[in-house]
């Protein structure tokens, strides 16, 4: 929160009614009520419009009536002007010239009237009596309002004018009221206390709107018994001269001071009595609180202090204590609302929400939402309560939406709260506006960084021909102090990052400085000088991270770069050294966006390598990302030509897997063996041990997609075993990595050949490798998709559908757009597996919609037979003909494909329900689709046809014909034995057994 809040505000409870108002008292400094107060006036608000109190005293501004315990004050009128002039302005100094301005507006008279106006307003106020302090003079400056103020709207029913108000009695301690329960700062009040009785000296630090004086005031409150009571509470938030920070001290401890410097009776005070002082937002007076507090702590050996700053203190005997921000959920999959309010930042965000007025519980679909917003506020409290405030007229995803924009800095806060508290604005504006020229143009041009970034960084972006990078360095460490940098430690190596409302205010000061274009040159120039530095590294874990971090900082130079006022030739230099971070980190959305900016800057015939790598990167991110089959091809084959043309074989090479991917979406086969061939053949002409394996593992998937099952495992294993004797031991290019696919191949052309047991065992070895690999397009592509297909043929329902779960989350987060219709299509299969099939049919839809006009022939090929078997459980026995019809004369038209068995299969179980199919034209489909699934050593497949075929030779008496098809199957298998298939299977021999029945004859 900020300096103080209501308990309406962070408490999770229903309860409406307001704080009561906190005991006050005249000469107490910094005593104010817990919702309706503050002590800094609020610029441009009318004085009409208030009603002032103050010790006894209620001052109306509009009736310019003073009233003392509800009996009106006789005060001259000019005198009044004066009040008037200095209650507006409490905390503040005023010269003699701006209050003979306000009480003799257009006069000239001499400033022996102002002094003879002053003794008459202290008079009537009673100043000095009780040592009770209102006015000080401060010798050639001017006088001061020093007296804690309380601001009420005169409409206030239970404060109209004239009203009475019993006299208030001196509080036994000056503090705010306590609330009733903080939300996530147990830990810190209880450091605090600990803090305290060790070391008599602490600092709570921390960012605006953190919640330091609630904190305080919490710490405090805890420890009144402690000190017998002895609890002083100083807020210096509207005490604007340091000065004046002394006088404000002593009002509280309640002194009678007769004489200007009050640290003498201060000490008198507090001697060797045990108390606790609470000095809050000493910020903007560091100088003089810092030397005030040393003071008090070598003076006064038994008083505590407690202290609240933005910035350290930096003097003897000082602890600190960085208040961290409200714990937020860490980033991930999955978050339930459940798991979400667990978490402070969530807790105080929906409190609020539910206070605005807004009945929503948070649900496990809105709690990533409600997140997200949290960890856009940094987890600042009082950022945090100004977004749940937006939440009522914009919703969750509008408020989410708004906070990227620069109008959250203009979020209203509570009424009630401080100026510097009331918008985002205010608050980093407080901070602003205490740095140095120096610091501010520091902060701004940090905030081209998006993310963590290192010290150096900042140093070469900040520094100028005015400012060194030493001083920059200086700078940055100041600002560090002030709480406006956050340092951290990731993977041993240091960074710097601004927490995102704080860069969202500072990228604004940029935009006005003019410097943006400037810094942004500089920002592109830098990266492009740390990727070319990384280059053709080794890579290594830390190395790694780092670039990881890059990406933001990357992102921003490139929209600077190739917008209007950017550098397109500077914008081609970093897109050539950044495409292969985005492919390697499987940011293909972004890849493919900056390589297609960056090859508009060039000339269509240039042939240089950068040209080569941009459309390289830009084909393999189309062929993950990318749904036009011509855009695909035609990207990849741009890039072979380039690759041929500069004999890069290297890429050459990774361009050739990328066209036998695209020509397996496709379903074409005989292209993929052909290209396979030639990637081999060029492999060994350039003695390439990873291309010769991959390769192989290359010619074994277009084999299993042309239906040869035993030529597919040969040359996986081929692969496999060169890989051993040439060291190969993985072959990860741009984040596909191909001993995962080679895996998942070999896994299929297994439980299609018939040893399913063999297939689960390496379905399993490639999910744990890729994720071992950690990367994304090997999980979600490879582990997730083709494994899932493994075990849904098996009929391993419960293992298919955690696979499935995990791929939909990784092609949502990385915008594999192709593989959201296998997602939805591998749903509908295990829909059909648990006989749901009003449900399948609907998710085989879906698929359907997204894949029109896309091309891959492969999933739609698979689609279209689930999707027709569904529709004929369902009774919607036409459509489901159409479809099977349709997809197997694609098939027949095209080139061999694994499939064509179940093809045929589905074809003749659906004709011959229609009725467009008799019972000899099925069956003879059906022996055909036998035939063909023998021929291509797909055993399984073959006994699927023959489950069918004996289904329909049963019905028609010839069941001993039905048996000796199955069994005859059945027995070629050598495991698998409990699997679906081969028990359904096992169960039709059992019904069927010739010797069965003849035995049931016979009883």
């Amino acid at each position: 929160m900020g300096r103080y809040c209501s308990p309406r505000t962070i408490l999770l409870s229903s309860q409406k009614t307001e704080a009561p108002l906190p005991k006050t008292c005249g000469g107490h400094y910094g005593a104010r009520s817990v919702e309706n107060t503050h002590l800094h006036p609020r610029p441009g608000i009318a004085a009409g419009d208030e009603i002032v109190e103050f010790g006894p005293f209620r001052l109306h501004m509009a009736g310019r009536l003073l009233q003392r315990n509800g009996v009106a004050v006789k005060v001259g009128s000019r005198s009044l002007d004066i009040l008037i002039a200095l209650v507006e302005r409490a905390g503040d100094v005023l010269s003699r010239r701006e209050l003979i301005a306000r009480a003799w507006a257009g006069l000239v008279v001499d400033e022996t009237n102002l002094r003879v106006n002053i003794a008459s307003l202290r008079k009537c106020l009673g100043d000095g009596e009780g040592g009770a302090r209102y006015v000080v003079n401060l010798p050639g400056r001017g006088y001061c309002f020093v007296a804690p103020v309380t601001r009420v709207p005169s409409q206030s029913p239970s404060r109209e004018l004239g009203a009475t108000r019993p006299p208030v009695s001196a509080a036994e301690h000056s503090l705010p009221e306590r609330l009733g329960r903080l939300i996530g700062r147990d830990v810190s009040v209880q450091v605090l206390v600990e803090l305290l009785a060790k070391h008599r000296f602490v600092s709570i630090i921390g960012p605006g709107g953190m919640g330091k004086t609630t904190v305080a005031i919490s710490v405090a409150h805890t420890l009144i018994d402690a000190f017998g009571g002895a609890v002083y509470y100083v807020d210096l938030a509207s005490v604007t001269d340091a000065s004046v920070v002394p006088t404000a001290i002593a009002s509280v401890l309640g002194l009678k001071v007769q004489v200007q410097d009050p640290k003498p009776s201060i000490l008198a005070f507090l001697g060797a009595r045990r108390a606790l002082l609470v000095l809050d937002n000493c910020e903007h007076l560091i100088d003089e609180t810092a030397a005030l507090g040393e003071w008090l702590y070598k003076s006064t050996p038994q008083t505590h202090l407690l202290a609240t700053s933005r910035e350290l203190l930096r003097v003897e005997g000082e602890h600190v204590h960085i208040l961290p921000p409200l714990d937020v959920p860490p980033i991930g999959d999955g978050m339930t609302a459940s798991a979400a309010l667990q978490f402070p930042a969530v807790q105080l965000f929906m409190d609020r929400v539910t206070a605005s007025g807004v009945q929503e519980l948070l649900t496990d679909e809105t709690a990533p939402l409600a997140v997200e917003i949290c960890r856009k506020m940094d987890g600042i409290a009082l950022a945090i309560e100004w977004a749940a405030g937006r939440v009522r007229s914009h919703g969750l995803l509008g408020t989410a939406e708004l906070i990227d924009s620069r109008f959250n800095l203009l979020w209203q806060g509570r009424r009630s709260a401080p100026p510097r508290h009331q918008t985002l604005q205010a608050m980093l504006d407080w901070s602003y506006n205490l740095l140095s020229e120096r610091e501010r143009s520091v902060l701004y041009r940090s905030s081209v960084f998006v993310g963590p970034f290192p010290l150096a960084a900042a140093q070469r972006i900040a520094a100028d021909a005015a400012l060194t990078e030493v001083e920059a360095a200086t700078a940055i460490t100041s600002l560090i102090d002030k709480s406006l940098l956050s340092p951290s430690t990731f993977n041993g190596s240091s960074y710097l990052r601004l927490l995102d409302t704080t860069r969202t205010y500072a990228s604004v000061k940029l935009a006005d400085s003019g410097e943006l274009d400037t810094v942004s040159r500089k920002l592109a120039n830098y990266l492009i000088e740390q990727l070319d530095q990384s280059s053709g590294r080794e890579i290594d874990r830390r190395a790694a991270d780092r670039d990881v971090m890059l990406v933001g900082n990357i992102r921003t130079a490139l929209v600077w770069a190739f917008s209007d006022a950017g550098d397109g030739e500077l914008g081609v230099r970093l897109a050539v050294l950044a495409a292969p971070l985005f492919l390697d980190l499987s940011l293909l959305d972004e890849c493919h966006r900056w390589c297609q900016a960056a090859l508009f800057q060039l000339d269509p015939n240039d042939s240089s390598e950068a040209h080569l790598i941009l459309q390289e990167a830009l084909a393999i991110s189309a062929l993950l990302t990318r749904g036009s089959r011509d855009e695909v091809r035609n990207s990849i084959e741009r890039a072979l030509c380039l690759a041929r043309t500069l004999n890069d074989h290297e890429r050459e090479l990774g361009l050739l897997a990328g066209m036998h991917i695209f020509m397996i979406e496709v379903s074409n086969s005989r292209a993929a063996v052909e290209v396979s061939l030639r990637s081999i053949e060029l492999a060994r002409k350039v003695d390439s041990p990873a291309g010769i394996v991959m390769s192989e593992w290359m010619l074994g998937c277009a084999y299993l997609l042309a239906g040869d099952q035993p030529g597919a495992i040969r040359h996986i294993e081929e692969g496999f075993k060169h890989a051993a004797a040439r060291g190969v031991t993985k072959i990860d290019m741009y984040g596909y990595g191909h001993r995962t696919r080679a895996l998942i191949v070999l896994a299929r052309a297994l439980w299609l050949s018939g040893a399913s047991d063999r297939a689960a065992q390496v379905a399993h070895q490639a999910v744990k490798e890729a994720g071992q690999n950690e990367q994304p397009v090997n999980v979600s592509v490879a582990e997730l998709l083709y494994a899932s297909t493994v075990f849904l043929w098996r009929g391993d329902v419960k293992e298919s559908e955690t696979l499935l779960n995990r791929l939909i989350q990784y092609v949502s987060r990385y915008s594999f757009g192709p593989y959201v219709a296998w997602g939805m299509t591998l749903a509908g299969e295990v829909a059909l597996i648990r006989r749901e099939f009003q449900t399948a049919v609907n998710k085989f839809r879906e698929a359907l919609g997204i894949l029109h006009g896309e091309g891959r022939i492969l999933l739609t090929a698979m689609l279209s037979r689930s999707m027709s078997e569904a529709l004929l459980e369902c009774g919607e026995i036409l459509e489901a003909e159409a479809m099977i019809s349709a997809a197997l004369e694609r098939a027949e038209a095209g080139h061999e494909s694994y499939d064509r068995p179940e093809l045929l299969r589905t074809r003749a179980q659906i004709g011959l329900a229609s009725g467009r199919l008799d019972a000899r034209a099925a069956q003879a489909m059906l022996r055909h689709s036998i035939a063909l699934a023998n021929n291509q050593g797909a055993l399984s497949l073959e006994l699927r046809s023959a489950m069918a075929l004996g289904a329909m030779l049963t019905s028609e008496g010839k069941t001993d014909e039905a048996y000796a098809i199955v069994s005859q199957v059945y027995d070629r298998f050598t495991e698998g034995y409990e699997t679906r298939d081969l028990k359904n299977a096992r169960q039709l021999i059992e019904a069927w057994r010739p010797a069965a029945r003849a035995d049931h004859a016979s009883d």
